[in-house]
């Protein structure tokens, strides 16, 4: 699908938010960044390296806090090439909006 003007304005929001340390990981995403050998740092630098989100997901669990919430698959390169998966929302706080990292995962490549 080709990206529209709406998902690169919520792209530039997801920066600033993960630019100004406003992002947070489950842990779920913190096991699978680990498992991966990457760093929670890893992850900030692909996001911020984005050029695109690649997908714009429904969520259907009922554990999330809003039926329907909008999930934001980004795959993109950290600073040393890695290509990073990375599925998350943003979450409105009490304090302001969070970028949620729910999921974040190494994409294997023949090079591995």
């Amino acid at each position: 699908r080709a990206p529209t003007v709406q998902d690169m304005d919520v792209l530039q929001r997801i920066k600033r938010l993960v630019f100004e340390g406003r992002v947070e990981f489950t842990e779920k995403a913190l096991d699978e960044i680990e498992a991966d050998g990457l760093r929670k740092s890893d992850v900030v630098q692909s996001l911020l390296n984005a050029q695109m989100i690649t997908k714009v997901l429904r969520s259907t669990s009922r554990l999330r806090r809003l039926k329907g919430e909008k999930l934001y698959v980004i795959k993109s390169f950290d600073f040393q090439g890695t290509l990073i998966y990375t599925k998350g929302a943003i979450v409105r706080e009490p304090e302001g909006e969070v970028f949620y990292v729910l999921v974040s995962s190494k994409i294997s490549t023949y090079d591995d």
